[in-house]
């Protein structure tokens, strides 16, 4: 297969689809819907599950593990969350395959085994989980209750695209338990900021905190706090969401606790969740033309060091000097890959490693040898230079800080700059067509309208963001009075 990607300009979602099975990240499976994700791909989420897992563990919570089957009664338990997630679920109603005896090696169900009860396979793990909760939760003293989750969910999708949308995904789901209702509210903030956090400060790609409108609300929360994204075709990213159940799971699966005065009331909840789908979030913001380009705080490699070579004792000597390399490197917390398999050409791996993105690439040969040199290429920016052996520690830790800036930067700017402020309905339609990005308008806060805007142009309120200006004006569609802007933006 060619590694020649389509251009984005050409394709957008022909090069993202080209480049997650070319990168080998990722590729279809004989399951419809599902996908098998490489050895490549899954090191990258290794990466984002292990700093998320350590920053839930920082902020006190605790992991646990919970059925992927859901009895029927249990999921419809509370109504909104069950009315929310009915279209997408897959349910297992028979225990038992027999061999059909009319077509040989056949198998087919056993209509004598059938479950007294159906199984829902979890969408997400609310009634489960909540229906646990009621024997673990007593007291005060037993709150609050801090509890993730890292599983796999099905979401019986329709239309289906690697790592964004998915009919099995990997997730982490948090769900926690309080005392008051002040406690829930701060805690689903909590974790909201924790993903900004991350998303930023790990993955390079800046968000903007918001709530969501009632109509894009998780079912059956109070309220849904989010981290939005802007892709690179304009296009928006729900990147992660804390919801604030209030007392609505707590009443259907009756989970009360006695106060401290004595009295019984039902707990405050949230439930808060990223997915996979940070794994497309990362290729659409950073990659190119050429390949992945990726993070130095995601790579599962952050420098891959090339031999130049043409006789089995010139790559003796280089093998020397990469061993020393190798040690320095992972002295200082440099995750390092020495390439030096005889199967493949210098050239060859050099589009390789560009394809996947390994944000740093060093290239050493005889004159290398004889100089006391090496060559550094970034990925980020495609520059290259020779530098002295002697520096190639403090350099190699330099650029890996430095890029990581550059691409957040670069992303940041982006985003900026399709931020746009529109007052007008024909304004939203041409800004929303010609230049994409989010759409900055006011909204009259009914669901009539909301639906309408969608309707017509299939642009969406991503958010109310947290930090906005209060100012009068005109719903950009109704013309009613409203008091603050909102994000729209057509969105994955």
């Amino acid at each position: 297969m060619s590694k020649k990607l389509t251009s984005r300009a050409e394709d957008y979602s022909k090069w993202y689809n080209e480049l997650v099975v070319k990168a080998d990240l990722a590729e279809n499976s004989a399951v419809r819907g599902c996908m098998v994700i490489k050895p490549y791909g899954y090191a990258i989420w290794e990466k984002i599950q292990a700093e998320l897992d350590r920053m839930f563990k920082e902020t006190g919570h605790q992991n646990a593990y919970f059925p992927l089957f859901v009895p029927k009664s249990l999921f419809e338990a509370e109504e909104k969350n069950a009315e929310g997630f009915a279209k997408e679920c897959a349910v297992v109603t028979h225990y038992r395959l027999q061999n059909d005896p009319n077509k040989e090696g056949k198998l087919r169900v056993d209509p004598e085994a059938k479950l007294e009860e159906e199984l829902v396979v979890r969408p997400t793990s609310e009634a489960i989980i909540w229906n646990t909760y009621k024997g673990w939760i007593q007291s005060y003293r037993d709150l609050p209750l801090l509890i993730n989750q890292w599983a796999n969910v099905v979401r019986w999708e329709m239309r289906t695209r690697l790592f964004l949308r998915t009919a099995e995904f990997l997730w982490q789901e948090g769900h926690t338990a309080h005392e008051t209702k002040q406690e829930a509210i701060t805690e689903a903030k909590l974790m909201n900021n924790v993903y900004a956090t991350f998303v930023e400060n790990f993955m390079a790609i800046p968000v903007i905190q918001g709530v969501k409108s009632e109509s894009e609300r998780f079912a059956g929360a109070d309220e849904t706090y989010c981290i939005e994204a802007l892709m690179q075709d304009g296009k928006a990213l729900q990147a992660g969401t804390s919801h604030f159940l209030g007392q609505n799971f707590a009443k259907a699966f009756d989970v009360k606790f006695t106060s401290k005065e004595g009295k019984q009331d039902y707990v405050w909840a949230t439930s808060w969740g990223v997915s996979t789908r940070l794994m497309g979030a990362l290729i659409m913001t950073h990659s190119d033309d050429k390949g992945l380009v990726l993070p130095p705080n995601l790579a599962p490699f952050q420098v891959v060091i090339v031999p130049i070579y043409k006789t089995e004792e010139q790559l003796n000597e280089i093998t020397t000097i990469v061993n020393s390399i190798l040690s320095d490197l992972r002295s200082v917390n440099i995750s390092v890959k020495f390439d030096n398999r005889t199967t493949y050409r210098p050239g060859a791996k050099f589009a390789q490693h560009e394809l996947q993105g390994v944000p740093l690439r060093v290239a050493i040969g005889p004159k290398d040898l004889e100089n006391g040199t090496v060559e550094l290429a970034r990925r980020d920016n495609l520059t290259k230079e020779v530098i002295s052996l002697n520096d190639l520690t403090n350099r190699v830790q330099g650029l890996m800080i430095e890029i990581q800036e550059t691409l957040f930067d670069k992303a940041r700017t982006y985003r900026d700059e399709h931020i746009t402020e529109v007052n007008s309905f024909d304004e939203f339609k041409r800004v929303l067509d010609v230049k994409g990005g989010f759409l900055s308008a006011h909204w009259d806060g009914t669901i009539e309208t909301e639906d309408k805007i969608k309707e017509i142009t299939k642009a969406t309120i991503r958010c109310l963001p947290l930090e906005y200006k209060e100012e009068s004006g005109v719903c950009v569609y109704s013309g009613k009075p409203s008091k603050r802007r909102v994000l729209f933006a057509k969105a994955y």
